[in-house]
This record gives C-alpha cells, structure tokens and sequence, in this order.
C-alpha cells in the first residue's frame, strides 16, 4: 500500500504534458490569425491591383488635340450685322495618346463617340460631327497609333449659337478612356476662319 500512495503524488509527468497540450493550442491558434491576415492582405493586394488596372484603362485610349483648333464663321439669315455673326463649324485635329488604344471614329446614329458642347449658358451633350483621316492610315474608321484624324464639328444655331468673345468647352468622350476637354474662347469679332486660343 505504500507504494501506491507514492505513485498518486508523483504528477512531474502531467505537467510537462499540460504544457505541451497548452503550447499546440497556442501553436495552432497563432497560425489561424496568421492565415487570416495573410489572406485579408492578399484580397486587399489583388482589389488594389484591380483598381490599378481599371485607372490605365481608363487612361490608355484618350485622345489628344494636335494642332490649332480652328473655327469658321456662320451669318444668320437676317439682315446681315456683326451682332448676327456665330461659329458654324470648328475644327481640330486629334491623335491617340501614346500606347492608347484605338478609338471608332465612327459618326452618325452609330457613333460611339459623343461630342459635347457647353458654355455658362447652353450644354447641349451630343452635336454634330465627322471625322476624316489625314496623311498615312488605313482604310477603317478607327483611330490607331501614328494616324491623325481631323474632327469636323457642327455647332448649334439659333439661340443655342456660339457668339463673339465667348469661352466654349468642346467634351470628346470616347466609349473607354478619359474625356478630352478643348477649352477655348471666341475672338471678339467673328471672321470667316479663325485660330481659337
């Protein structure tokens, strides 16, 4: 019997293995919290290289104006006075940004171009317009890199008609990419041709 009783209050061994029980526990705990983090951090990575993407995207086909813009007179059909004088038509010539993508010049009912008019006083979201191709290009309708496209714009008349010394903003937006914004003002006495600053 007295080596039983010895036996009961030896617990050395029972120790070093709550101790190891607790360690595993603490072991595996640690590497749940370490693969969540390291999963979040990874979701985060891939949503900022989305959104990366998506910016260069937006970028890569946006066009640029190249040239002077150039704007030709329109006389209304009253008896003619300067105060009748209005822009009829402005031109420019555009190019795509360097390693855009090409862009449909398309015009018409199927364009997917819109081109956009406004001053302090009128917006009108989709005028009149056409593209011709100068110089070295293809044969389709899109813009690619190296060619020049001139846009030929057909401004609004009547009350909506664009006056002498007036600031104008021409929107050429494209189906993707950004939108390019030509700001100019009107001379202060129209003519017949006119280089617009």
């Amino acid at each position: 019997m007295f080596k039983l009783n010895r036996f009961n209050k030896d617990q050395s061994g029972q120790t070093a293995l709550e101790a190891a029980i607790i360690l595993i526990a603490f072991i595996v705990v640690a590497s749940l919290f370490a693969f969540a983090i390291l999963s979040a951090g990874t979701s985060s990575t891939e949503e900022a290289e989305e959104a990366i993407y998506a910016g260069l995207s937006g970028v890569q086909s946006s066009l640029q104006v190249r040239g002077a813009v150039v704007a030709e007179e329109g006389v209304d059909a009253t008896p003619a006075d300067a105060s009748d004088d209005f822009v009829k038509t402005m031109r420019f010539t555009v190019s795509l940004s360097s390693g855009g993508q090409a862009v449909d010049l398309t015009s018409g009912a199927t364009s997917r171009v819109l081109i956009g008019f406004r001053t302090s006083t009128i917006l009108v979201n989709n005028v009149t317009w056409s593209a011709s191709f100068l110089g070295n290009s293809d044969s389709d309708m899109l813009l690619e890199d190296g060619e020049l496209a001139e846009i030929l714009v057909t401004m609004p008349t009547g009350a909506d008609a664009l006056k002498a010394a007036t600031q104008f903003t021409l929107e050429v937006k494209p189906p993707t990419g950004g939108v390019l914004d030509i700001t100019r003002t009107t001379p202060a006495a129209i003519e017949a041709v006119m280089e617009l600053r």
